[in-house]
């Protein structure tokens, strides 16, 4: 167990949080900055030690190197600023954290609390629209921060309200399972945010509601909240999207039904081209594995197949396209998938960084294996990769929720 302790100025508290090391984190510092107190995590030497552990056992192909980046608690999806190096990082809890990088070291400077004015339910999903403002995707509302880099420092920064509490799911359909909402922009302005539904295997009772809410499914709105429409149906729970720089095409990946076996069914990199398409979930518990529970059930027309199976449990979260110059040729262009490891499995599999090259059509070709090791000898986890982003200079951020922190992935002959 690792202790996260809340350290103020002239009083200590501590909090007990389950992760999966027995390191302590880094103390998150308490100050009062315009009478709101705001956390500062400590890039403590000793969590850094045990990030540093969990980089040298990571296996890479020759000329990759990774690095423990930043002490960053319950780190999950992450935004990169318009420069190219200030980092967002969305949380399951109820903190969203800003990362400053060191212009010299090119390291985190400083990683402080966002918005400490604000009170969030897990703001998982992070992501920028291209006039610079940040979403935060939470549990029940989308809200957005137009000038979030130069207010970053700031306990109050101003916001707009996309949806308001409890109005992008009903109340009812609240669960802690499948909230992890991610989020992006499209080349027509419209804010992405899938909603994965709350079941293992949707109850048939539901399916009407959640077809018409976008339940399962990926959402629309303008960027000031208006005209809320359904893109796609029939995903069981998609914690990763993004456009693919050319085509604008969407592309999402979906974790799929657990205790059907250990190899099956698989988990799915899909690519939506149009509105109005249904996936296959329920009926299809991933691929073209059929539920026991819709196995009579005639299915819906016109679904659409992944455009790639992806190995059973392993928890494809977050995804990005490699559009740097740092990697090799081969990598560009292709996708980056993060994959958080099993839990519904005899023997572990996941916690690694898969890679899946595309061509310049988007035809996808066989995902490879890029950063693993976060699983030791004995099934344990050393820590869980959640998702990928590129930075500026075309190095690739990972996430770790368990271990609490983030890694640098660059590549040096």
């Amino acid at each position: 167990m690792q202790t996260i302790k809340t350290v103020v100025y002239g009083a200590v508290t501590a909090c007990a949080c389950t992760l999966f090391l027995s390191a302590t984190l880094a103390a998150p510092t308490t100050r009062d900055v315009d009478d709101v107190p705001t956390e500062f995590v400590e890039q403590d030497a000793a969590q850094m030690r045990v990030l540093a552990r969990n980089a040298n056992v990571v296996v890479m192909p020759k000329g990759f190197h990774i690095e423990p980046y930043a002490v960053v608690p319950d780190a999950r999806h992450m935004a990169v600023a318009p420069d190219g190096k200030t980092v967002f990082v969305g949380t399951t809890s109820d903190r969203v954290w800003v990362l400053t990088q060191d212009q010299n070291t090119h390291k985190v400077e400083q990683v402080r609390q966002f918005a400490p004015a604000e009170r969030f339910t897990i703001p998982n999903g992070v992501c920028f629209t291209s006039a610079g403002a940040l979403v935060i995707a939470e549990q029940n509302r989308i809200l957005s921060f137009p000038d979030a880099l130069k207010s970053k420092e700031l306990s109050k920064p101003a916001f707009n309200v996309l949806v308001a509490l409890g109005d992008l799911i009903p109340a009812a359909e609240e669960s802690y399972s499948h909230s992890a909402r991610v989020c992006d922009q499209g080349s027509d302005g419209r804010i992405y945010i899938s909603l994965g539904q709350p079941y293992n295997v949707s109850p048939k009772n539901k399916l009407e509601l959640y077809e018409r809410l976008g339940i399962g499914g990926i959402i629309s709105i303008n960027d000031d909240g208006s005209d809320r429409q359904v893109y796609a149906t029939g995903i069981r729970n998609s914690v990763g999207m993004e456009f693919h720089p050319s085509s604008g095409n969407l592309w999402f990946t979906d974790n799929q039904v657990d205790r059907m076996g250990d190899d099956i069914p698989p988990e799915e990199l899909n690519k939506g081209v149009e509105p109005g398409k249904s996936y296959g979930f329920p009926w299809y518990g991933g691929g073209t594995v059929r539920t026991p529970e819709y196995a009579g059930d005639p299915l819906p027309p016109a679904l659409v197949n992944p455009q790639v199976e992806l190995d059973a449990h392993a928890a494809s979260l977050g995804m990005t396209f490699y559009q740097g110059n740092m990697f090799p040729q081969a990598y560009r262009g292709g996708v980056f998938i993060a994959q958080h490891g099993s839990w519904d499995r005899s023997v572990p599999i996941g916690a690694r960084v898969v890679f899946v090259p595309l061509d310049e059509q988007e035809r996808p070709g066989t995902p490879m294996i890029v950063a693993s090791g976060w699983i030791d000898s004995n099934g344990e986890y050393l820590g869980r990769p959640v998702d990928v982003v590129e930075l500026g200079d075309g190095s690739l951020l990972i996430s770790d929720d368990s271990a609490g922190g983030i890694y640098r992935l660059s590549y040096e002959e």
